[in-house]
């Protein structure tokens, strides 16, 4: 049974900003700190989002391509027992990014948002120490180290004065916890578990236009995570997972910024909640597959910013796992995600349309026991 729940996890690193809450990519999963033994995983992924739009609506439109580029995702994570009631895991992910860039009007883009891009990066490793109680009720905690940088341009008739402005946050690491519970009955192969992730604070030395800024203060979401699963019928898994990230409470304001809009933020990011809902089964002892569907709500205001053009999704993902031997397991996915429709906009007006786009990602994970 718990073969089946590994190909649901595989299919996690499919995530991608193109779709997904806020800047999320890695979703934050913990999923290995509950593998029995010692036990090492290396994922690796691609996605390719593809963000069609046109600029300059309210003249007719021009279209302006792909704005969103492709990218790819790498986690590592180890986990292991100190005794039969202690267990640590220590995991590497890429939890948030962005990579977003609009054509220029030489390149064919419009005049609205020309030239405006986005571009983040991250590393986290976070460490985890679990304590059991009994076989059906644990707790878990630990500290996480964040890596983040950041540029951003905003080019384009539509920013008025602010049209060629750019701010580059130089890397920063930074510091927070993660901590949670989760109930097992082993019998019938459930667990749920919830883990809740701090908001971590950055300070990044900043430049503003190319010019030396005041540091800039940035908050990483806090986020809640909700996993279960449990068995349903022979060799059959019911998965899922929900979560939620206070993504309201990112306000990227650097000095020269803010002096200009009375305070306001390069981004503008609503909460959200996301669902994934699975079924897996075993066919053999060494072959097992899934099929799962994600979900998030949108907005009830299609009018987004230009560095972030979707609104909601829904998705679909098949995946498979092999046993090559005791030791090693291999499984891969794919997951197709059709992204909600949204509007571009600067001062509450509407600049650009996104419509009918959508995201491929895949995924493979090496899964190695001791």
């Amino acid at each position: 049974m718990k073969n089946v729940l590994t190909v649901g996890a595989a299919l996690m690193l499919t995530t991608t900003s193109a779709y997904a809450l806020g800047l999320d990519r890695s979703g934050q999963n913990i999923g290995v700190l509950f593998e029995d033994g010692e036990y090492a995983e290396l994922t690796f992924g691609k996605v390719t989002p593809t963000l069609d739009g046109a600029d300059n609506i309210a003249f007719g439109g021009t279209d302006v391509g792909n704005v969103a580029n492709d990218y790819t995702q790498f986690s590592l994570a180890y986990k292991t027992d100190i005794n039969d009631q202690l267990s640590y895991a220590v995991i590497f992910d890429q939890p948030y990014g962005a990579d977003v860039e609009y054509p220029s009007s030489a390149d064919g883009g419009g005049l609205a948002l020309a030239g405006t891009s986005a571009s983040l990066e991250s590393k986290a490793v976070t460490a985890l120490l679990r304590y059991k109680f009994n076989e059906n009720v644990s707790v878990h905690a630990g500290l996480r180290a964040e890596t983040i940088s950041a540029d951003i341009t905003l080019a384009g008739l539509a920013y008025g004065p602010l049209n060629g402005y750019n701010t580059s946050l130089a890397q920063n690491t930074a510091y927070g916890y993660a901590v949670g519970a989760a109930y097992e009955r082993p019998d019938i192969a459930l667990r749920v578990a919830l883990t809740y992730h701090s908001a971590i604070e950055h300070e990044f030395d900043t430049t503003e236009n190319g010019a030396p800024s005041l540091p800039t203060t940035v908050e990483t979401p806090q986020a809640v995570n909700l996993d279960f699963q449990t068995g349903i019928a022979a060799d059959t898994l019911l998965f899922g997972s929900i979560r939620w990230a206070e993504y309201s409470n990112v306000i990227v304001s650097p000095a020269g910024f803010a002096a200009a809009t009375g305070g306001g933020s390069l981004t503008d990011i609503d909460d959200g909640v996301a669902y994934n809902i699975g079924v897996g089964r075993r066919f053999t002892d060494q072959l097992s597959a899934s099929v799962s569907v994600g979900y998030e709500a949108a907005s009830d205001d299609d009018l987004v910013s230009p560095l972030a053009p979707s609104n909601g999704n829904y998705s679909i993902a098949l995946g498979a796992e092999y046993k090559v031997t005791d030791n090693i397991a291999v499984s891969g996915g794919v997951r197709y995600i059709k992204v909600g429709d949204a509007q571009p906009a600067t001062a509450d007006t509407a600049r650009a349309e996104f419509t009918d786009n959508d995201a491929i990602g895949v995924g493979i994970k090496v899964g190695y026991t001791f």
